[in-house]
């Protein structure tokens, strides 16, 4: 499935994407805050492209303007979350590179996934966290309608052998509608 937005094509990642997913993913700026380590190699982001980023609903993040992935999003429905939730909810994650902070580009595609969560997948609710100190993300998920739900204190990051507080979002599909 592709979606477009004003300025963003979302697309399954390819396993083309490598270099570029490499470039924005090496920077020690994105994953640790999003939960994952740098990306070490090319050879290291095209497995993560056969791996994780070839889960369904999950899209690359290509700006029109420069035409090649820059970012991602995914959409976790029910057990394929990390949170407890029913197969009639789901979870958001993203991220983008740095040079692409700060545009407005993510909360064009949060926007776009909400849009296909509730009008074409039908689902009744989706969850977004974001751990302590990401002002950005906490930011991204105001923006788009997202309310504060609850905080876990000590939750285990396994990805980086670390500890840490995440703080979840959600957003009803009714308080979408109405906004």
């Amino acid at each position: 499935m592709v979606f477009e937005t004003e300025r963003l094509i979302l697309r399954s990642w390819e396993e083309a994407d490598a270099a570029d997913l490499y470039r924005y993913a090496s920077d020690p700026q994105v994953g640790p805050f999003a939960g994952w380590p740098v990306h070490t190699s090319v050879d290291n982001s095209l497995e993560t492209i056969r791996g994780v980023l070839s889960e369904p609903e999950t899209y690359a993040v290509i700006p029109k303007s420069v035409g090649h992935a820059v970012g991602s999003i995914g959409l976790m429905i029910g057990h394929a979350s990390h949170l407890d939730i029913p197969e009639t909810e789901g979870e958001i994650g993203y991220w983008i590179g740095v040079p692409f902070w700060g545009k407005g580009l993510i909360p064009e595609a949060v926007e776009e996934i909400i849009r296909h969560a509730f009008e074409d997948l039908r689902l009744d609710k989706i969850w977004c966290v974001y751990y302590d100190g990401n002002i950005k993300s906490q930011r991204v998920q105001e923006k788009c309608g997202f309310v504060y739900h609850h905080t876990n204190k000590d939750r285990p990051v396994s990805l980086l052998g670390e500890v840490r507080t995440e703080h979840i979002t959600c957003l009803t599909k009714e308080r979408w509608k109405s906004s």
